[in-house]
């Protein structure tokens, strides 16, 4: 069983690493975009794939301007920028069906990871006697099989749960941005 004040004093420690105003913010923009996502998934989600484009699209800018400074490995940059920028060109030039392939990339990485950090947690669940994390661990493995099982469904229900998650997200940095702030 875990002991209360260590559970105290991890929170503190937390609530510690930034300043609390940093953390109020960042708690404030976190809940201003679940909120869009709820409100408007369609334009959020097609907006934020847009943004992923432009970033990939710029950073393979960079990657090449990065070569007249440093000519190391001079082919895996190359590569590196131009994937970048034909997945950012071709997500500039097609965002609606961007966001959909986007999204369905985003579920089978995200369906394959829930169920790699299931097994993590199952395995130190069983090597330290730990029910928590086997109830984490098997969760996560469930969430991930379902995310692969019903990649439509959960494309069309993706926006309402990341909404979801940075509402509630947001809510937490709130607490803890309150604590930094007492403490």
């Amino acid at each position: 069983m875990a002991d209360p004040g260590q559970a105290a004093n991890a929170e503190s420690a937390e609530a510690n690493l930034f300043p609390w105003w940093i953390l109020l913010l960042w708690g404030i923009l976190t809940i201003i975009v679940g909120l869009m996502f709820l409100l408007s998934p369609e334009v959020t989600t097609v907006l934020f794939i847009t943004f992923l484009g432009a970033y990939w699209f710029v950073g393979g800018i960079f990657v090449i301007a990065g070569l007249f400074v440093d000519r190391t490995n001079t082919a895996l940059k190359l590569l590196l920028a131009g994937v970048n920028i034909f997945a950012g060109l071709l997500i500039l030039l097609h965002p609606f069906v961007s966001a959909f392939f986007a999204l369905e990339f985003f579920l089978l990485f995200l369906g394959f990871w829930a169920c790699f950090i299931g097994a993590v947690h199952l395995y130190h669940a069983f090597g330290s006697k730990d029910a928590g994390n086997g109830v984490l661990g098997a969760i996560s493995i469930i969430f991930g099989i379902l995310l692969l099982l019903n990649s439509l469904l959960v494309i069309v229900m993706l926006p309402f749960i990341a909404g979801g998650f940075c509402i509630v997200s947001g809510l937490t940095t709130l607490y803890v941005s309150y604590v930094a702030k007492s403490g």
